[in-house]
Parts: C-alpha cells; sequence; structure tokens
C-alpha cells in the first residue's frame, strides 16, 4: 500500500509523544513493505517554504512545508491571547495547508492518509482529503478538536470559557472541517468518550487503540537496584499544566533519601536548571533523545507524571513499562487505562503535592519489593507492542481501502 501520514510536527521536530507516535507507525509500515511519505511543517526559510517538497529521505520520504499563519506553532504559549485567536480561526482553513496535501497526494497518489495532530498544519487537510476520495484514518491525541488550546486543566472544567459559545462555535468549525473520517483511532477510551460526548465524530466507526511500545527489546537489568537512594524521574514538557512545580514542592518532604532526575524543556526549563544548582537532590538532563531516555529508564525506581491536565495515553508511561519501572501519575483522563493501581504504579489526585509525596514515600519505603515486580510490568506492556498495533492498523487500512471502492463502484 502507498499510505501518507500527516503530522504537524515530526523528529527531529518534536515537542510531544504524537509526533513519536506517527514516527514509529511510519517506520514500521515502512519495514513492513509499504511506500509511506510524511508531510509535516517546517520553520519558515522564505517563500520557496511555503511550497511542499520533499526535504528527508530515510526511510519514509518526508515532505516540509511552512503553514503561513501569523506565528508558528513553535512560538507556544508567548503569543498574545488575540494574536492565537487569529492564528486558530486561520489554523482552521489554511488555504497554503489544503495546498500543500493537495500537491503531495497529486504527486504520491495514497492509497489510504493517516492523519495526526493537525493544529498547526491546517485542519482544512482532512477536508481536502475527503473531497478527493483517498480513504482517511485520523488518530486522536488530545482535545484539540473540542478545546484549541488542547489543554483542559482539572478544576477547570466548568470555567466560563469550557461553556462559553466561543467553545460551541469552534467546535461546530471543527466538524466543518475535519469533516467524516472513514476511521477514527483514539488511544484511549477516555478521550473517544470525550469526543463522543462533545458530538464530534458521531457518525464515524471511532475504535480504541493503545498507542504502541518503541521498537526493539526491553534491555536486561540486575537483579538489584545497584544506588542507595531512591531514583525519581520526570519526563516531558516543563509547563505549570505538565505539573512540575507541584512534584518539586512534594521534594519538601524528603531529605536526601531520594534524587529527582528532569529531562525535557519549556517555559519553566530555568526554573527548574535553577532549582537543580542549589538542590543536590535534583538532576536537570534537559532534553534527551529517546535512546538516553530509556537509558536513563534503566537506573530509576519510579517514574513521575504529576499532570494537571487531561492527559490522553501518555506515551512516557508506555516507555517506563517497556523497561518495567513503576509509575506514579495522576488520576485523570486517559492514565488510569495505562496504569494498574498498586501492580504498575500508583495513582493520586492532581495537584496535590503532600499526596504526590506519600506515593513517591511509598516507592521509597518499598523499593525492593517494586523491583521485584520489573517482569510482571514488562509483561503488562506486551499488549502494546509496536508488532501488534501495525497487525491491526494494516487490518483496518485494508477495511477502509476495501469500502471506499465498493462505494466509488456502487456510485
Amino acid at each position: 500500500m502507498r499510505v501518507g501520514i500527516v503530522s504537524n510536527l515530526y523528529p527531529p521536530d518534536a515537542r510531544g509523544g504524537a509526533e513519536l507516535v506517527a514516527q514509529r507507525v511510519a517506520d514500521a509500515l515502512y519495514q513492513r513493505g509499504h511506500e509511506v511519505f510524511v508531510l509535516t511543517t517546517q520553520p519558515y526559510e522564505g517563500v520557496r517554504s511555503l511550497f511542499a517538497r520533499v526535504r528527508e529521505r530515510t526511510l519514509e520520504v518526508v515532505y516540509r512545508f511552512y503553514p503561513l499563519n501569523v506565528c508558528s506553532l513553535r512560538h507556544g504559549s508567548g503569543v498574545p491571547f488575540l494574536v492565537r485567536a487569529l492564528w486558530h480561526m486561520i489554523d482552521l482553513a489554511n488555504p497554503v495547508a489544503r495546498a500543500a496535501i493537495r500537491y503531495v497526494m497529486q504527486d504520491e497518489r495514497p492509497d489510504v492518509v493517516i492523519t495526526h495532530n493537525l493544529k498547526g498544519i491546517g485542519l482544512s487537510i482532512a477536508r481536502e482529503i475527503q473531497a478527493r476520495g483517498v480513504p482517511h484514518i485520523h488518530v486522536l491525541h488530545d482535545v484539540q478538536l473540542s478545546i484549541p488550546s488542547g489543554l483542559l486543566i482539572a478544576g477547570q472544567e466548568q470555567a466560563w470559557l469550557q461553556r462559553s459559545f466561543l467553545r460551541r462555535w469552534y467546535e461546530k468549525a471543527v466538524k466543518r472541517q475535519i469533516g467524516t473520517p472513514n476511521l477514527v483511532l483514539s488511544p484511549s477510551q477516555f478521550l473517544a468518550d470525550f469526543y463522543r460526548a462533545r458530538g464530534l465524530f458521531s457518525t464515524t466507526r471511532l475504535v480504541v487503540l493503545p498507542n504502541p511500545l518503541p521498537p526493539g527489546n526491553a534491555p536486561e537489568l540486575p537483579h538489584r537496584r545497584p544506588q542507595m537512594r531512591t531514583r525519581f524521574l520526570y519526563v516531558g514538557q516543563l509547563e505549570e499544566h505538565k505539573g512540575i512545580p507541584i512534584l518539586l514542592a512534594a521534594l519538601d518532604a524528603f531529605h536526601d533519601e531520594i534524587e529527582l532526575h528532569v529531562a525535557g524543556d519549556g517555559t519553566l526549563m530555568d526554573f527548574v536548571a535553577a532549582r537543580a544548582q542549589r538542590d543536590p537532590r535534583v538532576t536537570y538532563h534537559g532534553f534527551i533523545s529517546l535512546h538516553n531516555l530509556l537509558s536513563l529508564l534503566e537506573n530509576v525506581d519510579a517514574v513521575i507524571v504529576p499532570s494537571l491536565c487531561y492527559e490522553n495515553s501518555p506515551t512516557v508511561i508506555y516507555e517506563a513499562m517497556l523497561i518495567g519501572v513503576p509509575v506514579i501519575a495522576s488520576r485523570l483522563g486517559g492514565i488510569p487505562e495505562l496504569v494498574e493501581e498498586d501492580v504498575t504504579g500508583l495513582l493520586v489526585e492532581p495537584g496535590r503535592a503532600q499526596e504526590l509525596a506519600a506515593a513517591m514515600r511509598r516507592i521509597h519505603d518499598e523499593q525492593d519489593a517494586w523491583w521485584e515486580r520489573t517482569t510482571l510490568i514488562r509483561e503488562r506492556a506486551e499488549r502494546y507492542t509496536l508488532e501488534g498495533y501495525i497487525n491491526q492498523l494494516e487490518e483496518m487500512m485494508k477495511e477502509v481501502i476495501t469500502r471506499r471502492r465498493s462505494i466509488t463502484e456502487e456510485a
């Protein structure tokens, strides 16, 4: 099959798990013998960058372009509210994005196109795919099709903005642009239910398919943890909504019996780096590659995911399970679907530093018992193998292609 993959960002340009999932799927489909191309964004580099063109040929062919807008997806949260509002409106029906996908599909002639996050590359890409009669599978990653920022903070579910006409208007506009994909995949039941409740994809087949693990086998680990102090690890964006201040506040309950390792970047990078300079318990690693992350995971006692926002299916939890490391995470969104209480980790209420510290204390006090669960955690991870994910995805791709051809022939 000729398979197209569309993602607003794509490695090496990545800031979250969605881009890594897109790349893992693209690489795995290529290795299965499919012809794969990717359409994604790039920074502005003159007028030529407005046109999609091949920028990389590794396993898959990668087309990149700059989706003309008032600012870039990479500018983040520092953009003023009114500018961001205008950016979202342009992003809904960006003609440069429609031209890009139209050109690439004419050149590649895909049998099916799989779209991931479309915010920042152009939601109208979905509409263009369907208008050209190409089978379309959309993969959900967060709440961005209902909430422009993609963030729903715990405790703010009934805030005025969530109940306002602005959100209802935005959802109606999204429905027009996202259209009716042949199939929608949700990594969590939480996210599937969220969109059903908002009236999106009401006439579309929606399947829950958890994200895949990283490729490769888990490394062999020693029978006992080599260090004396208990090591905790946070990996991800360094932002308020990810619970970084709550995590650092939880350290006040400990002396020097623990270590906290932090990896990632974001607006709180300087805040974390400053804490690491004055607190010998904290080590800041900056942004790290997947290879280095897996090496780091081999030497920690637990991963912490203290999110204040509703998460879908955090990639770092899959990576921790692959190694056999327990996870302490917020009881929020799709996280409880991955973390089994007292089996593969511990769940805490979001935003409560004392409760988070208590869970960390339990890992510390029961370090050897949790280490003995390494094999069990790895066994739980086997349900999320990349091979199994691709097997299911291939069957679903064949199904949507066959159905589309039948409809075309009948017409």
